[in-house]
């Protein structure tokens, strides 16, 4: 899980003089899907700023498999910032030679398979609560 956060923390920038409970939130998160924040390979800022006086942030993290002794750590590549005032950051993935055996299943338009999917998703559809969803808020709460 990487982007960029927009949370400035000591966590991550040494040199940032605070600490806030919205990077605890966001660790806890992580941690729910099994990821731990990863320390890059090359510390530096992840924002450049072009405005005088405006130090470089380093605000956007990566988040990797915890415990994974290949998926560990990231690099922040300055130097590929181009247009962008953010440096990409990267990691290695490795990939073994092993032969995933993997099925494709595909449903032909127009059959009664695809008719009797029809009517098992409308069904489902049919008996979900959506009895507290009266606003677009509400239902951006739900989701």
């Amino acid at each position: 899980m990487t982007d960029d956060f927009n949370i400035r923390d000591n966590l991550w920038n040494p040199s940032f003089p605070f600490h806030s409970f919205i990077s605890d939130n966001l660790i806890m998160v992580a941690d729910s899907f099994d990821l731990s924040l990863s320390t890059p390979i090359n510390p530096g800022p992840t924002r450049f700023s072009d405005t005088v006086g405006e130090s470089n942030l380093v605000i956007d993290l990566m988040f990797l498999h915890c415990g994974s002794a290949e998926l560990d750590r990231h690099f922040i590549l300055p130097d590929y910032c181009l247009s962008s005032d953010y440096a990409p950051l990267t990691t290695d993935i490795p990939i073994g030679d092993k032969i995933v055996q993997s099925t494709k299943l595909s449903v032909v338009p127009g059959s009664d398979q695809e008719k009797d999917f029809i009517k098992d998703v409308i069904s489902n559809l049919q008996v979900l609560n959506i009895s507290n969803i009266d606003s677009v808020e509400n239902l951006k709460f739900v989701l």
